[in-house]
């Protein structure tokens, strides 16, 4: 159980909602990671996705969790170990680039938000299946873009995506401005080299930029649809 800074797995899906876009941060050095967070906090955008993909992750989430200023969520995350890992450190949600069962079921188990890849009309049901409202649409332009994530609304009018892969500032709005975007996650205002250099008022502008962006994208259905997700969690 995350006793650091638990947040009920519909209350992370607002707040991610709400800020309609999620870094996804990759630390080699958990030194870094408080003065990351100071930067997405000073550019707007209080969340962040710190993948498993270096031996930094947990201690960092950990770090950005204790700040209580940040919503951080545990990304690449592939195992159940892992899963308690990034719950112990204390992560508010988990991504995963597939959709694994037991991986959910961990994080069901755990009471915390969970966004499994899905790319295609399949593996929406099978999240449907496993009592999920959302999931992270991966990797979004290889798998088609913003034409796949309409396209996959037909069936699915009430699922939720989170696409992540590929994208760029440029492209925010052709997501965000969909109705079943919950948000959009991305590493371009967070770039790896930057952190590398601690070049951290880079990055602070960054992501102004993006935020201001984002913020210029009319999204009038984002809390009716975020209640419906709510509501499909809750019943799982």
């Amino acid at each position: 159980m995350n006793t650091i800074g638990y947040v009920p797995p519909d209350q992370a899906i607002a707040q991610l909602s709400h800020h309609g876009l999620v870094p996804v941060v990759s630390l080699d050095d958990a030194a870094n990671a408080d003065d990351l967070a100071q930067a997405l906090v000073d550019g707007g955008l209080p969340v962040a996705e710190i993948t498993f993909r270096t031996a930094a992750a947990a201690r960092s989430i950990e770090v950005l969790a204790r700040r209580g200023d940040v919503l951080v969520g545990a990304g690449t995350v592939l195992t159940i170990w892992q899963v308690d890992r990034a719950v112990a450190a204390g992560a508010a949600f988990v991504v995963s680039p597939g959709l694994s069962r037991a991986v959910v079921e961990r994080c069901q188990a755990h009471h915390i938000a969970v966004l499994p890849g899905v790319a295609t009309a399949t593996e929406v049901q099978a999240a449907m299946e496993l009592g999920l409202g959302a999931a992270k649409f991966f990797p979004a332009a290889a798998a088609g873009g913003s034409e796949t994530v309409k396209a996959l609304a037909a069936p699915f009018p009430g699922f939720r995506l989170l696409p992540t892969g590929g994208i760029a500032e440029r492209s925010l709005a052709e997501y965000l401005s969909l109705p079943t975007v919950l948000a959009v996650g991305g590493s371009w205002m967070v770039p790896a080299q930057l952190i590398a250099r601690g070049d951290f008022a880079a990055i602070r502008e960054l992501t102004r930029a993006a935020v201001l962006r984002a913020r210029q994208t009319s999204r009038p259905w984002r809390d009716a649809l975020v209640d419906v997700t709510i509501a499909q969690n809750r019943a799982s």
